[in-house]
C-alpha cells in the first residue's frame, strides 16, 4: 500500500540508520518512531511528514522510503 496523507507508519530502522541524513546528525534516534504508530500529516516529492502521537514531540520529516505501514 503506498503510503499517503492519513497512513498510519513507523520508521524502519535498518533504512533510517544507515542514511545520509543520519550521518548528517545525531545518530541517536528515539525508540518511538520504530515502535509506535505515527501518523502522515503531508507528503511531498519523496518525504513524508509524521506526527507521533504517544510522546509530545515535533513532527518529523522522513524519507518515504524509511517508512512501512504500521499494522
Amino acid at each position: 500500500m503506498p503510503i499517503k496523507k492519513g497512513s498510519m507508519v513507523h520508521a524502519i530502522r535498518e533504512k533510517l540508520e544507515n542514511s545520509v541524513e543520519a550521518t548528517a546528525s545525531d545518530t541517536r534516534f528515539p525508540a518511538y518512531i520504530f515502535e509506535t504508530k505515527g501518523e502522515v500529516m503531508e507528503t511531498r516529492g519523496d518525504c513524508a511528514l509524521v506526527k507521533f502521537g504517544q510522546v509530545p514531540t515535533p513532527n518529523i520529516w522522513l524519507r518515504i522510503d524509511q517508512l512501512e505501514d504500521a499494522k
